[in-house]
């Protein structure tokens, strides 16, 4: 068996993380993390105070963010992070891990509040609407902040882009907050308040599926939605030198670290070398595969369950 290593570091088509920027990135998603996760604890405390669940499920939103934060800043400060003994990868599943519990925890963090919100649509609670309209103030001041942080690291990494969008639908979310708010102190319509907070559900809802979705695809090992290992296996198997390509398998470590493994049926054992250097300079620079293992051999090995 031949194996094949190159630097997982560096960039291909967009699906690996570019080295450039790190520390200045790392140290605004801190920074974003500390501001969002203050005001969340603030945002749940002002709609226990005020009555309004739909700050309660606007907070839960912002939990979003704050976990978006949080492996965007792990995956940052976690790459550097060596291998050992005892993982053989490091610690690239951390974070993939780590989306899907916030997935199942928001989930049910959504179900709790749909639920009570039907409660309140039959037995309106009273809301101390000025509170909730000065919390939800603030917090779409917050989230302003974060966004233009965000934004202004975004296009050095795909990380940041992801935190940024979780954070723009927490802005909206305290927008219809503060349209609550005044519609509850102008007219007294408490079913505003039911009303907003199942709409930010289905955000938290939207997010929190799109987290379970990707995050258990790749503990599955599924192969990333972007490649076709059909077509791999063709444009592996017109290198010359090469007879076929079987046994072909494409999977993540994490969102941006794809590795593959193969077995390739050559016509001469000799040029080994270089048609193991064909292959994963083919892998690496038209599918972004940076780690790749490959075992040549001179007969199909049809008996082999892999």
């Amino acid at each position: 068996m031949s194996h094949s290593h190159t630097n997982d570091n560096q960039h291909s088509h967009g699906n690996a993380c570019s080295g450039h920027g790190e520390g200045s990135s790392k140290k605004v998603l801190l920074i974003a993390l500390i501001i969002t996760s203050i005001f969340m604890v603030v945002e749940v405390i002002g709609g226990i105070v005020s009555g309004s669940l739909a700050l309660i499920a606007d907070a839960g939103h912002m939990l979003t963010d704050a976990g978006a934060l949080l492996l965007a800043f792990a995956a940052v400060k976690w790459s550097a992070k060596p291998k050992d003994s005892k993982r053989s990868y490091g610690y690239a599943r951390l974070q993939v891990l780590a989306a899907f519990a916030n997935g199942i925890a928001l989930l049910a963090l959504t179900i709790w509040i749909v639920v009570e919100a039907v409660g309140r649509f039959n037995s309106p609670e009273p809301i101390e609407s000025m509170s909730m309209f000065i919390v939800a103030l603030i917090g779409l001041l917050v989230n302003i902040i974060v966004f233009k942080m965000l934004h202004s690291s975004s296009k050095e990494n795909i990380n940041v882009r992801g935190a940024m969008l979780h954070v723009l639908g927490d802005l909206l979310g305290s927008v219809g907050a503060i349209l609550a708010a005044i519609l509850i102190y102008w007219k007294n319509w408490l079913w505003a308040d039911p009303v907003l907070s199942v709409f930010v559900s289905l955000l938290i809802v939207k997010s929190a599926l799109r987290l379970i979705k990707e995050s258990s695809h790749i503990l599955l090992e599924g192969t990333p939605p972007s490649l076709d290992v059909a077509k791999i296996e063709n444009d592996l198997s017109a290198i010359n030198g090469v007879n076929n390509i079987h046994h072909l398998h494409v999977w993540c470590l994490n969102e941006n670290k794809i590795v593959a493994s193969l077995h390739a049926t050559v016509e001469d054992l000799k040029q080994g070398d270089d048609i193991i250097a064909a292959i994963s300079s083919k892998l690496k620079s038209e599918y972004g595969i940076e780690h790749s293992t490959i075992q040549l051999e001179t007969k199909h090995c049809d008996f082999i369950e892999c």
